[in-house]
């Protein structure tokens, strides 16, 4: 792709196209294979996050505490909260000082479902990886993490 542009737009500075289209490509592979867990369960990736975000967090969390976590929208968080539910993977407690307020907590089940998902990811991710030795995935994952900051804390600047 870079070479097809550079050869018809010489002027123009391809570099940054070379990383963000790895990235892109790479995320895509990457969640193409991991995802096949979460199919065999019958899960979206974005419904295993919010599981995983009750999981992690080990307390129950609020909706707009979900919408934190997950990176997601109120109405999103809302359409998965409502389908876990039917599934009998998440609970749902009224506040009892504010009705407008619920509280989210995964079932037994649902604990169990996360719990036998999670190693077959995280052996998934390190035979990914291990193309790369520990110090380069130090590397890989410090040089992530501060285009991520810059990302989650520039946005506005960026004009995106």
């Amino acid at each position: 792709m870079v070479r097809q542009w550079q050869a018809v737009r010489p002027e123009l500075d391809t570099g940054p196209m070379e990383i963000i289209g790895r990235v892109n490509r790479c995320a895509a592979l990457l969640q193409q294979a991991e995802d096949a867990p979460l199919r065999r369960a019958g899960l979206t990736r974005a419904e295993f996050d919010l599981l995983g975000a009750l999981r992690r967090t080990d307390h129950e969390l609020t909706p707009g505490e979900l919408v934190r976590e997950t990176f997601s929208s109120g109405a999103a968080v809302t359409k998965r909260v409502k389908h876990l539910t039917e599934r009998g993977l998440v609970e749902r407690r009224g506040d009892a000082r504010d009705r407008r307020v619920a509280h989210l907590r995964l079932t037994e089940a649902g604990r169990a479902l996360v719990d036998g998902i999670m190693p077959e990811q995280l052996a998934y991710e390190s035979a990914v990886l291990s193309a790369l030795d520990a110090d380069r995935q130090g590397e890989l994952a410090g040089l992530l993490g501060e285009l991520l900051s810059r990302l989650e804390g520039h946005m506005q600047t960026l004009r995106i």
